[in-house]
């Protein structure tokens, strides 16, 4: 379906301008916070917990996300939601040197707590409203969404990080959640119910349906793999121990960023429609060599831009299509949950992989390897795709 179509219905044209503002918003201030990082002499596994902040609410909250959702109104609930991530980024401007980074870790773990559900109860709405080809270009357009504030917001954040400081940064920040909480006040949305059912109830429900149900632990596994592509940790210490003396840090950051979310924007145009489980072994593969392609660019900076644009170009296809096939695999009544439980393995992974980086960066091993074994688990992840090209399908 013409993404064109998607767009004539109002629901998804109003949400999807809430997503662009909400997500271009928390991009817009990560520069601003990877350069405040490295002006107060953070070190590497500071840096990498500091980004860790931003992926662990999916996962400690996956036990109760799904309730949360099923159990408020959809709109109220992500009016509160937006209404925390302004307050958590004025925080943000409170912070000034290194002994007080763990503020700043705190009060971005609040507002990623909220993005999070945020995010979680979207994904869970949609597939209660549109189904089918609507539905995977529904996915796309979220992805696309995403992958435009992703550039824009990382370009124009370091532009304005450069230009007006991050607390100048974070000011302007705060008023595109304003906006996006307007715009969701006057959004008509469906109310929809849901069967009343305790939290801990709730979660063994869920627990049970997805283990008598075979397809969805592989699906999840397989999404789970995107998240392997979580270089924060990566480009910030590139822009601060090779990229300086080119280039000021947080225009460093920011353009090898957009670079990366350049590719992630137009990828599905060109990617999107070949894309299925007999084929996503193949995008795999490629997303994998692309990285390891990007290692040996990272010594100058402006291969690193060309290397960190092929990376992006397969990432946004496969989150988008292996996203569909799970919501296309679940029944609408265990949605929020299942979604949620997704989003926790697929942040274990990305938090798992941050961590992972900040150590072995920490240890001194050379930044170009630890992406070269980045790509490396792709090609392992490549199998698993391929043995389960058709064991899953999904209607289109």
């Amino acid at each position: 379906m013409k993404y064109r179509e998607v767009f004539k219905n109002p629901i998804i044209r109003g949400l999807a301008t809430v997503q662009f503002l909400s997500y271009f918003g928390t991009v817009f201030s990560q520069v601003a916070i990877a350069s405040l990082l490295v002006l107060v002499s953070a070190d590497a596994a500071t840096i990498a917990m500091i980004f860790i902040a931003i992926l662990l609410p999916s996962l400690v909250l996956a036990p109760i996300n799904g309730y949360i959702i099923d159990r408020f109104e959809f709109k109220k609930l992500i009016m509160v939601l937006l209404a925390v991530e302004m307050s958590m980024t004025l925080c943000f401007m409170m912070i000034d040197s290194l002994e007080y980074i763990w503020l700043l870790w705190i009060f971005l773990f609040i507002r990623s707590i909220a993005g999070t559900i945020i995010f979680t109860a979207e994904m869970s709405y949609l597939p209660k409203i549109i189904d089918g080809a609507m539905l995977k270009s529904a996915n796309e357009i979220h992805s696309i969404i995403w992958s435009s504030t992703f550039a824009f917001g990382m370009a124009l954040g370091g532009l304005s990080t450069y230009y007006f400081g991050y607390i100048g940064t974070f000011a302007i920040d705060f008023f595109f959640y304003v906006v996006a909480f307007m715009v969701i006040l006057k959004l008509p949305l469906q109310t929809i119910q849901h069967k009343a059912q305790n939290a801990f109830k709730a979660m063994i429900d869920a627990f049970r349906y997805i283990k008598n149900s075979p397809k969805l632990i592989p699906i999840m596994i397989l999404h789970s793999s995107v998240g392997l592509t979580v270089f924060d940790t990566i480009i910030t210490l590139l822009a601060e121990q090779k990229y300086k003396y080119i280039i000021a840090v947080p225009l460093a950051i920011g353009w090898i960023n957009t670079s990366r979310a350049f590719a992630l924007m137009i990828g599905p145009f060109f990617i999107g429609k070949y894309l299925n489980m007999k084929t996503l072994w193949i995008a795999m593969i490629l997303q994998g060599a692309t990285i390891i392609a990007w290692s040996y660019m990272q010594h100058n900076f402006y291969l690193s831009l060309f290397g960190m644009f092929l990376v992006g170009l397969f990432t946004t296809s496969l989150w988008s299509y292996t996203y569909f096939i799970l919501q296309q695999n679940t029944d609408k009544e265990y949605l929020g949950r299942v979604i949620s439980y997704n989003d926790m393995i697929f942040m274990g992974v990305s938090v798992g992989m941050t961590y992972t980086i900040g150590r072995l960066a920490s240890s001194g091993m050379e930044l170009h390897f630890i992406s070269t074994i980045i790509g490396i688990i792709f090609f392992v992840m490549t199998i698993y795709a391929y043995y389960l090209r058709n064991k899953i399908t999904a209607e289109q």
